[in-house]
């Protein structure tokens, strides 16, 4: 018998299950299908080793809760909390002579400690930084809430307050400068925002491995905002979802239930047919669904490939496939079980009970390191040294580790999918790991003799275990001609497929991009109940 519904969502990552979540909360008759048999993809949690709550993908979540979904979905109902990582990143001494770089959430006590490690004429830069770019940070951030037109970006960055009301009164030709020396800053590498900002390495090192999370290297055009982004942890911090980072997921599949919504895992999608006015899923066992629209929230290669299976043209598929930049990887996770967490130099004595474990640790002092492990990554190597970014959330949360245990996910970059001279992945995994546990005893002299469980996710295993292809986190790559839309391509960056009525595309490999963001699968739900704005 095949199973007939209003909508289909292939793929339960956050993004499918947040735009199954808003056609269900709307009265639409919804199911949502897995390949896995774990809901979430890079947004679950798993017993990795007895007694820990390990992360299968990302461990903070920075920008969902910069949106409107948790509070009009009523996730809070539904069992999700957040802890508030403050401070919200740090950047450890590396000698006992230095003082470590703490980001809180109070701008202030920011300041006095870039006073206290770089200066007072860098801590007076970062607070004048934070003033310029927050408006900015915000005004992207709104870009990302709505589908990209080719002056919408431009337009809610120029209106975002960034500079006075008089400006905004001046004569047209002033105005079209101040947004002309907006958009250079925009489409500048973020190494060269940072130059102009900033006289401490440490503290542009630290900035620019902030800015390298989705990604691209800060010596590229177009990641100041990346950069820029920093501002806007003053907002809000990132967040440590209690119970891991698949607490949303949790959350998500509850309301979808308690809307009537059906989840089906361990159900790959094969094939994607239209049948007249409906369409049809046919999954690994034969299972055929129909449904009047279909949200894929998979892979843009996984739509490709079963497309192609029920019929589409198989020229245009292979012309997409060969624009769209999936790229070589961007890093490993190494997940570790401890019985402490790692010491760091000369920690200040008025940090909170979690001491500085509940940011993103910042493991760098020179952006040469990040530029020689990119260079490596680039030409099929591992780097000398990887850089490293530990988050010790069992300081904020002790739930995610037995008693008198710690759990620390670090992640680390660059790190190639495919290795040079033909090399295989399971002969460098250890070593891999081994060079990123001794970049964090390089800044907590000892820590690697607290380690009791490693878990060791490479690029090759990021795909094969969550689907990410080529062990790309971000799905696509987050370069700047891979943004907005053009994003994943120009044809498809409308949220929609040619030739492919009420097919609505989500997931990482659509506009706003990679991250726990819930941005595009609020945008597909939205674009099938027909509102806009």
């Amino acid at each position: 018998m095949i199973e007939s519904h209003d909508t289909l969502v292939i793929g339960a990552g956050h993004n499918g299950l947040i735009a199954a979540a808003y056609l269900a909360q709307a009265g639409r008759s919804v199911c949502v299908v897995e390949r896995d048999t774990i809901p979430g993809g890079a947004v679950s949690t798993v017993e990795r080793f007895p007694g820990y709550a390990v992360d299968r993908g990302s461990s903070a979540h920075l920008m969902i809760r910069h949106t409107p979904i948790l509070d009009e979905l009523d996730l809070s109902r539904f069992g999700l909390r957040y802890a508030d990582c403050d401070p919200w990143a740090f950047a450890p001494a590396e000698g006992d002579d230095e003082e470590p770089i703490v980001f809180h959430r109070d701008l202030a006590a920011t300041c006095a400690s870039i006073e206290a490690s770089c200066g007072g004429a860098d801590a007076v830069a970062y607070a004048q930084f934070v003033a310029q770019w927050a408006p900015r940070a915000r005004a992207t951030m709104a870009a990302f809430r709505q589908e990209p037109t080719p002056t919408r970006f431009l337009t809610s960055f120029a209106s975002s307050g960034w500079h006075t009301r008089s400006a905004r009164r001046s004569i047209i030709g002033r105005r079209i400068g101040a947004l002309s020396s907006m958009s250079q800053d925009m489409m500048s590498p973020g190494d060269a925002l940072l130059d102009r900002w900033f006289d401490s390495e440490r503290l542009k090192a630290a900035l620019a491995w902030f800015g390298a999370q989705s990604g691209p290297p800060t010596d590229l055009p177009g990641t100041a905002p990346m950069v820029g982004f920093a501002a806007l942890m003053h907002d809000i911090p990132p967040g440590r979802a209690i119970g891991g980072s698949g607490s949303l997921t949790s959350a998500l599949t509850a309301r979808l239930a308690a809307d009537g919504g059906q989840l089906v895992t361990g159900a790959p999608v094969v094939a994607l047919r239209q049948n007249r006015d409906a369409w049809e899923v046919v999954d690994a066992a034969g299972q055929v669904r129909r449904a009047r629209h279909i949200v894929a929230a998979c892979h843009i290669s996984a739509t490709l490939a079963i497309l192609a299976a029920g019929g589409y043209p198989a020229t245009d598929i292979a012309r997409w496939r060969r624009a769209i930049v999936v790229g070589n990887g961007i890093g490993i996770a190494v997940r570790l079980g401890t019985t402490g967490l790692p010491e760091y130099r000369n920690c200040p004595a008025n940090l909170p009970r979690h001491g500085l474990h509940s940011g993103l640790g910042l493991l760098t002092s020179q952006r040469a390191h990040l530029r020689r492990a990119h260079a490596a990554s680039v030409v099929g190597e591992l780097p000398d040294r990887p850089v490293a970014l530990p988050m010790g959330f069992s300081a904020l949360d002790p739930s995610i580790a037995p008693p008198g245990r710690h759990l620390v996910n670090v992640w680390a970059q660059w790190h190639p999918y495919r290795l040079s001279d033909g090399r295989s992945w399971s002969g460098h995994a250890q070593s891999a790991a081994d060079a990123v546990i001794a970049e964090i005893d390089r800044y907590a002299p000892g820590f690697s003799s607290t380690i009791e469980h490693c878990h060791i996710q490479t690029p090759p295993g990021l795909e094969s275990e969550l689907g990410l292809v080529g062990g790309n986190i971000m799905h696509v790559e987050m370069s700047i001609d891979q943004m907005f839309g053009w994003r994943p391509h120009p044809d498809l960056a409308g949220r929609s497929v040619p030739g492919a009525p009420r097919l609505v595309l989500a997931g990482a490999s659509t506009h706003p991009g990679g991250g726990v963001t819930g941005t595009s699968g609020r945008l597909a739900a939205r674009r099938i109940l027909g509102k806009r704005g």
